[in-house]
């Protein structure tokens, strides 16, 4: 993290002032954090942050339960804005008074002509040094991550709280971005038509299997049920081994493009997990995958059966992509199935990007041995 140019000082009094959900402060020693905006983000839920606003969380960071990774303590250093100076009377008082305006001078010489930090009224740091970084965060990315070569693995397990750029052109930046309720309402009436079309047809008792010219199973509209269910497990295994095998492939480090589409397919994810524009995939994207699943399954299997199990593994991306979304900002009651999914995938993140590849469940993680380690202190 680059440091600030000039740190604010605030009296313990201030800190505690900030203890609500529209203003959240914590103290990690004398350093303090204004962690308002990682509220609905933090894998412990909400509670767990405001339940110590206020309070030194040093001995939480280090555990036990759950000592923090060395991502998620430079993610925190994202949300720094000043020291803590003691309440301790007069002298303390006219000391932190001098501070202040001493910081205010220099940062005002510092920002002189530059434009005023995005992320609030402190000029918060970022861990993203602009000059330094390997990358230039003021151009698109798409065409500079393939120039990190062996250095592109670090850097992309890095994760940043900032939005990405991909491309310059503003039609095929904003290609890349989605609002979450796009995948239901795209997706959703395709699902319900090819469910009703399914059980109707079968309902009519003309589908059979034909096994010879004598011999041929009907297949009862009961059965659509259970050709739902197996599509949505199928789908299950298939997002396992889409996430596992594509999405956290390692590039050539030699390799430009291979580099570069690692990183507009889920590279971006992780180094900006937070960005809410790319946590769903795009409707266009997703239909190349939906269209391939339709065809094996179309071929594979007699019509209304390879459509009954289409329907219900389509139903299971959707519901994958929607509990992707809510396991980045929603807060699921802790102890609940969300609540350990949220925690599994959020050490995914910051601390196993090589395990828990399981994102609607960690059923697959288990045969292939990939499941994230319980903590041992």
């Amino acid at each position: 993290m680059s440091p600030c140019a000039s740190p604010r000082f605030f009296t313990e009094r201030e800190v505690a002032r900030h203890r609500t959900e529209d203003s959240c402060w914590v103290l990690l020693g004398t350093r303090v954090y204004d962690v308002t905006a990682f509220l609905r983000m933090h894998p412990g839920g909400e509670a767990l942050i405001r339940g110590r606003s206020g309070k030194d969380v040093s001995r939480e960071m280090e555990g036990p339960p759950h000592r923090h990774s060395e991502n998620a303590r430079r993610w925190m250093e994202q949300y720094y804005i000043g020291e803590l100076v003691r309440d301790s009377g007069a002298e303390d008082a006219q000391t932190l008074r001098a501070r202040r305006t001493a910081g205010e001078e220099t940062a005002a010489k510092t920002t002189e002509g530059k434009v005023e930090d995005e992320h609030g009224p402190f000029n918060r740091c970022s861990s993203v040094d602009l000059d330094k970084d390997l990358v230039d965060w003021r151009k698109p990315l798409a065409w500079q991550v393939g120039h990190l070569g062996e250095k592109y693995d670090a850097w992309v397990h890095q994760p940043v709280d900032r939005p990405i750029r991909l491309f310059g052109n503003p039609l095929l930046e904003a290609g890349t971005k989605t609002s979450w309720y796009w995948v239901p309402v795209v997706w959703l009436p395709i699902v319900f038509y090819f469910s009703w079309h399914c059980y109707t047809t079968l309902a009519k008792g003309t589908t059979k299997i034909v096994l010879s010219s004598d011999v041929s199973i009907p297949i009862h509209k009961s059965v659509f049920p259970l050709l739902f269910l197996a599509g949505w497990f199928l789908w299950s295994f298939i997002e396992y081994c889409i996430h596992r095998f594509v999405f956290h492939m390692k590039p050539p480090a030699h390799n430009y493009y291979l580099i570069m589409l690692h990183f507009l397919l889920h590279g971006q994810h992780h180094k900006s997990p937070f960005d809410g524009s790319r946590l769903v995939f795009p409707p266009g994207l997703a239909s190349l995958v939906v269209g391939s699943f339709y065809a094996i399954l179309h071929y594979t299997l007699p019509e209304i059966l390879g459509i009954s199990v289409f329907v219900g593994g389509l139903c299971g991306y959707v519901v994958y992509d929607m509990i992707h979304y809510y396991l980045h900002y929603g807060s699921p009651k802790k102890g609940s199935y969300m609540y350990g999914l949220k925690v599994y995938h959020v050490k995914h993140h910051f601390e196993h990007q090589r395990a828990g590849f399981g994102i609607t469940t960690t059923f697959w993680d288990h045969p292939f041995k990939t499941v994230i380690p319980d903590e041992k202190f």
